[in-house]
């Protein structure tokens, strides 16, 4: 019989196991990066119109980059796409007031992805020296994208256009949105980058190159904003102009507005004939120039003779000339979104068709797919057709410019107005189908921003509210409340000046992306060269 030998312990079984801790605290020490990046997003959109919280945007973006500062780009990925979703979720919420959350939902998705991609690349670039401004170009680098693309782009959201109250706001006269939204982004990067700094001095590993760059990051946008302020004036250099932006108001907000086009028409005539008595009695000035909203005749006034007729009484009884707002249709059946310029002897003389049309609202990309999925592209029954030449009205001896509502967002739309001579500008709207969302602030905003980055004074009629006159300086003159029919009034300088943000164009934009592909290059080369030495 065989004796059996009793098994002996392996001495790293023997040896004693470390304990594991809580599973609890490990997956929330795992899930506060993607919290902290989600909740900076909200906080980014907290910092936007109708609230005067600019100053938010820099913590929300030094947030940021303590999530992605070292992340490998997958992680950026995803917690870009959360600080998208984040702000934009809340950002764009008007665009559902009417069509449901679909929409809304959808849209945000698919520009939370410009984000991701923006913070997969933040997340490469926060291992090069100086990273702060390779970062911050590269978010401009995602907005110029995003204001191009898909369908012509969609910029709303652009940092700058949160920034009509903030110091960095002068920025916008020297290089446009996307320096002054880069200034802000850097300061952001910066106020993170100056804190790890300091942390990284505490432990006594002082890095005096990376400590002056951080602080770099954060004096130089501040100290260019003021000194950028002589960029900024009220002077009138061609003189003065009394104009008068009407707000008729609509019979009722929502989509159903527009199945009473008479009486949107009837208002805007009505408000038009009060102000003229106004100021026949002596309680109104008389206005050189007047301004109705977008869509305030949405009868053709040149096949509809009762349209006609009532348009003609309202411009004689005023005796000043008149930008009327038209939905056209020509001879060959296309139909556009126009500004109409009427005269009070001459009738209507020039016009304006909107070239920067609005995708699934006024018209439907890809429409036999989509209806596929959505019967809602049916309440857009004919697509509208783009213009192709720039509107620029001369109003009583006064330039003009015309950048129709959707256009406010678009550099290009608003800046060669300005290069064709315009002298002031006019941003007719019609916000009623968003009723009392946040909409026609954030749009308000982004007139004032435009005012200061060409020096222009900017006129918002819109129908049912918010309108506004906006000196070039960016302050509101004086501005309307909701649904009701008022007139503003008021002296606007005259500018023929042009800004550097003007004559440079997109350029500065170019330049900043220039930079941003740099960053990507030499943070992609260092990646391989750190392969290499590591596989040796």
């Amino acid at each position: 019989m065989t004796a059996t030998t009793a098994p002996v312990d392996e001495p790293d079984q023997l040896a004693p196991q470390p304990a594991r801790g809580p599973r609890a605290p490990r997956v929330l020490r795992r899930l506060a990066p993607a919290a902290a990046a989600a909740l900076a997003g909200v906080l980014l959109y907290v910092s936007f119109p109708p609230r005067t919280l600019w100053w938010l945007a820099l913590p929300a973006f030094a947030v940021l980059a303590g999530c992605l500062h070292g992340r490998t780009w997958k992680a950026g990925l995803g917690l870009g796409y959360l600080f998208g979703l984040g702000f934009l979720l809340p950002l764009l919420v008007w665009t559902g007031v009417e069509v449901g959350p679909g929409p809304w939902l959808a849209l945000a998705a698919v520009e939370a992805v410009f984000v991701a991609l923006v913070g997969a690349g933040t997340a490469a670039l926060s291992r090069l020296p100086g990273y702060p401004l390779w970062a911050a170009a590269l978010w401009i680098a995602g907005e110029a994208a995003r204001a191009r693309v898909p369908f012509s782009g969609f910029p709303w959201g652009k940092i700058a256009f949160g920034q009509a109250d903030g110091v960095f706001l002068p920025l916008a006269a020297l290089g446009g949105t996307p320096v002054l939204g880069f200034a802000v982004v850097l300061c952001g990067y910066g106020l993170y980058e100056a804190v790890r700094q300091i942390r990284a001095a505490r432990l006594g590993e002082v890095r005096r190159g990376a400590a002056v760059a951080a602080l770099l990051s954060v004096l130089v946008p501040v100290a260019g904003a003021f000194a950028a302020r002589p960029l900024v004036s009220n002077d009138a250099e061609d003189g003065t102009a009394t104009i008068a932006a009407v707000q008729g108001n609509v019979p009722r907000a929502g989509l159903g507005f527009n199945a009473q086009r008479r009486a949107v028409l009837d208002h805007h005539v009505r408000e038009t004939e009060r102000l003229a008595a106004a100021v026949k009695a002596g309680k109104a000035r008389q206005p050189d120039l007047v301004l109705w909203p977008e869509n305030s005749s949405d009868i053709d006034p040149f096949t509809n003779p009762d349209a006609r007729h009532e348009i003609e009484e309202a411009v004689e009884a005023i005796g000043a000339p008149v930008s009327v707002g038209g939905v056209v249709e020509t001879e060959g059946g296309k139909l556009y979104n126009e500004q109409i310029l009427w005269d009070p002897e001459k009738g209507p003389t020039d016009t304006y068709d909107k070239r920067q049309i609005q995708p699934f609202g006024e018209y439907i990309p890809l429409r036999g797919l989509i209806s596929v999925f959505s019967s809602d592209v049916d309440r857009v029954r004919q697509d509208f057709s783009r213009g192709d030449e720039p509107g620029v009205f001369t109003m009583a001896g006064t330039r003009v410019g015309l950048a129709t509502c959707y256009e406010a967002a678009f550099d290009w739309a608003v800046r060669d107005t300005v290069t064709h001579g315009a002298q002031l500008i006019s941003v007719p709207s019609n916000n009623a189908t968003f009723d009392r969302s946040e909409m026609t602030y954030q749009q308000l905003a982004m007139s004032r921003v435009r005012a200061v980055e060409h020096s222009r004074a900017v006129a918002v009629p819109v129908t049912s509210g918010v309108s506004a006159v906006i000196m070039p300086d960016g302050t509101v003159e004086a501005k309307t409340t909701w649904y009701t029919a008022d007139s503003l009034v008021e002296e606007v300088p005259l500018r023929s000046s042009r800004t550097p943000a003007t004559r440079l164009g997109v350029l500065p934009e170019g330049i900043l992306v220039l930079v941003a592909a740099g960053g990507l290059g030499w943070a992609f080369a260092s990646a391989v060269r750190s392969r290499r030495t590591a596989g040796q």
